[in-house]
C-alpha cells in the first residue's frame, strides 16, 4: 500500500514538473509592463540586467527588425492583457522622434514572445519574406491564445 502511494506522488508530482515547465515556457507572468526610457537603439534598459544572455539578446536584435516583427502576431495573450498590436509591441513601447527607445519588459517574462521573435528573425536572415514567416508563426502558435491585431504584410517582397 504503502509502495502504491509513493507511486501515485511520483507520478503525479512529475505531471506536474512538466506543465510548470511548458509554462515557464510558454505561458506570460501576468503582471504589469515595465517602460523604461534609453538614448538610443544601442542602450539597454536596465531592466535587462540580471536577465539571461538569451533575452538580452534578443532585445538587442528585436528592437532592428521593426520592419519584421510589426507584421507578427504574439500568441501570448497580450493582445488583450497588454493591448499590444504584435510582437515587436513585446519589446519596444516607442521610438521616439529623436531616436530614444522605450523599451517594454513585457518579452522578459514571456518565453512565446521571445520565441516568435527569435524564430522570425532567424526565418528572415536566412531569406524567408515576411508573408511567409508570418504563415508559418500563424500556424504554428495558433493553438496559444487570441492573436495580436496584427496587419498582413502587403507584398511578397523581402524586407531588408
Amino acid at each position: 500500500m504503502i509502495q502504491l502511494l509513493l507511486g501515485l506522488v511520483l507520478l503525479f508530482s512529475s505531471v506536474s514538473m512538466v506543465s510548470a515547465e511548458q509554462q515557464d515556457h510558454h505561458e506570460c507572468r501576468v503582471t504589469p509592463d515595465i517602460h523604461e526610457e534609453t538614448s538610443s537603439k544601442d542602450e539597454l534598459p536596465t531592466f535587462l540586467d540580471e536577465q539571461k544572455p538569451r533575452i538580452k539578446e534578443l532585445y538587442k536584435q528585436a528592437v532592428h527588425y521593426q520592419h519584421l516583427l510589426t507584421y507578427i502576431p504574439c500568441y501570448c495573450g497580450c493582445g488583450e492583457t497588454a493591448n499590444h498590436k504584435d510582437n515587436y509591441d513585446c519589446f519596444v513601447y516607442e521610438i521616439k522622434d529623436n531616436g530614444a527607445v522605450v523599451w517594454d519588459n513585457h518579452a522578459t517574462k514571456c518565453g512565446l514572445c521571445l520565441d516568435i521573435a527569435d524564430e522570425s528573425m532567424k526565418m528572415l536572415n536566412e531569406g524567408q519574406t515576411v508573408k511567409d514567416i508570418r504563415h508559418y508563426i500563424d500556424q504554428k502558435y495558433k493553438r496559444f491564445a487570441k492573436p495580436t491585431p496584427t496587419p498582413i504584410p502587403r507584398n511578397e517582397k523581402k524586407e531588408e
